[in-house]
């Protein structure tokens, strides 16, 4: 079935695309009371989050808008030290989307949610004139325990910079499924929750945390670096990308420290903790190829450097510009 103008109606055809498709991947008690806005338990700090998923093509090796849009959503809370718990989601669906193609979106959604610990607790759908295309809008709220303060202003000099794993990949696999280019290259989409649960839970001194999205690496360097008026100084080494992506890179002539991820997170911990740390990380889903890149150093305030394998040092400025090609 093509999704028409009138599914975008709020009539019958309307509550026949939500039951048929949202309410069925999305099930549970607080979304099916269906009212206007869900009543959940809360807590004295919360953590909230919103935004808006628009990526070609919707279906990508390695996950979909779906998975993509549950996935930002819920690490940008974890970011802060939150525990999420629930998320809306407002589909702008364009006239003439597939019915199946929706379905598949949902389920995905859905089974992202279930894995992140997660509600779905309340949506909405619009339809509009176009090409068959979706784009997925949602909001997200967790939970702050009483005295964590996890901010890129908090960097000392001292502290080690460490990354989840390998950069590059889902930006590799967009690209690569937009060019019709032959590879194996994957998405990193994935929920960091077990990441940072590890560090959180394991006494790790986190002064720090970013998710590792548009923009890259260097430019989430560049703003922990101007947030708390350090340098941060990288071993362009010890920086992991997997053989597959720098391949790519060398043939599009693409920086991996500039490209987006969607499962990898950057974290500034105290020194003594770092090795520690990182087999935390190593140990937890999505985490195995976990690094400590760089420390935190007395150099010029709101500056990022990288050391070279030739022995040299270079500054990596913040992104300048549109990122080629945009890839959410």
């Amino acid at each position: 079935m093509k999704i028409t103008m009138a599914h975008g109606s709020g009539g019958k055809a309307t509550s026949e695309l939500i039951s048929n498709i949202f309410s069925k991947s999305f099930s549970n008690p607080v979304l099916s009371k269906m009212e206007d806005s869900a009543v959940v338990p809360g807590s004295e700090t919360i953590a909230m989050t919103t935004d808006s998923f628009v990526v070609t093509p919707v279906f990508f090796p390695g996950g979909d808008i779906g998975r993509l849009s549950v996935c930002g959503t819920v690490n940008d809370l974890l970011m802060s030290g939150a525990q999420p718990k629930y998320l809306t989601c407002g589909f702008i669906i364009e006239e003439g989307a597939e019915s199946a193609d929706l379905e598949k979106i949902a389920d995905s959604m859905a089974k992202t949610a279930r894995e992140a610990g997660v509600m779905i607790v309340a949506g909405d759908t619009k339809v509009i004139e176009g090409k068959g295309g979706v784009c997925i809008n949602t909001a997200g709220v967790g939970f702050v325990p009483q005295g964590r303060n996890i901010s890129a202003s908090n960097c000392e000099t001292g502290d080690c910079v460490l990354l989840s794993g390998y950069l590059g990949e889902h930006h590799a696999a967009i690209l690569s499924s937009r060019m019709r280019i032959e590879n194996k290259i994957e998405s990193d989409c994935a929920p960091l929750n077990q990441i940072v649960k590890a560090l959180l839970e394991n006494g790790i001194r986190v002064k720090a945390l970013r998710d590792v999205t548009r923009g890259g690496l260097a430019t989430v360097l560049n703003e922990f670096a101007s947030a708390s008026s350090c340098c941060i100084e990288l071993n362009e080494q010890e920086i992991p990308v997997s053989e597959p992506v720098k391949g790519f890179c060398g043939i599009l002539g693409l920086d991996p420290l500039y490209m987006g991820n969607e499962g990898k997170l950057v974290a500034v911990v105290a020194k003594e903790d770092a090795q520690k740390a990182v087999k935390l990380i190593q140990n937890a889903k999505y985490g195995e190829h976990a690094a400590c890149i760089g420390s935190v150093t007395e150099g010029e305030a709101g500056t990022l450097l990288v050391k070279t394998p030739i022995g040299g040092t270079r500054i990596v400025p913040e992104l300048y510009g549109e990122g080629l090609p945009r890839i959410c």
